[in-house]
């Protein structure tokens, strides 16, 4: 089983990261390969709606020399890709909102003259998140974002874990945000075949 982290924070030693830990736990007692990808870290271009990539219905085929293509290898070997991720304004961090606009296109080859193949289809897919307001008031909107992400390109959404910190002056992570990021990860291996 191999799991691909995308990482959307900007800090590596922060709440991401801190619920990381558990979740990498779990996965690699079951004997799951990790890999993480941290997107602050890697040159990520927005699209640029060139459809290039809508040419070629076997590969990713996007116009832009950066960091996504390499990717693109990493998520179809990849048994679960998670999105972990702060909420910044309701929604992701930017270079995770410039790779998902850049996968819904270079994966679903649904925009060019014939409608083709998505590529990712049937690939599980999970979020974990961290915000400051309660969850249902501050990472809904991704999550309902991402669900219709995966229901457009036939990805399997096995849901979500998102914790609160209450401020800068408070400690994020404790046992019940732990337990709980434990119980999301024991839950997602049953999910996986």
């Amino acid at each position: 089983m191999k799991v691909l982290l995308l990482a959307g924070s900007p800090r590596k030693n922060g709440n991401t990261a801190a619920l990381l830990e558990p979740f990498c736990e779990v996965f690699a007692e079951a004997g799951a390969k990790l890999e993480s990808v941290w997107l602050y870290d890697e040159d990520i271009r927005p699209c640029i709606a060139c459809r290039r990539c809508q040419e070629d219905w076997s590969s990713f085929g996007c116009s832009q020399s950066d960091g996504v293509p390499a990717l693109f290898g990493k998520i179809l070997e990849s048994s679960l890709i998670l999105l972990a991720t702060p909420i910044y304004s309701w929604y992701c961090t930017p270079p995770m909102k410039a790779l998902l606009d850049r996968l819904v296109y270079g994966m679903n080859k649904f925009y060019g003259p014939a409608r083709g193949p998505s590529l990712w289809a049937g690939k599980p897919l999970a979020l974990l998140l961290s915000c400051g307001y309660r969850p249902e008031k501050g990472s809904d909107l991704f999550e309902e974002g991402v669900r219709r992400y995966c229901r457009h390109s036939g990805l399997r959404y096995l849901g979500s874990c998102t914790e609160r910190h209450l401020g800068y002056d408070t400690v994020f992570m404790d046992g019940e945000k732990e337990s709980r990021v434990r119980s999301f990860a024991h839950g997602l291996l049953k999910s996986l075949p």
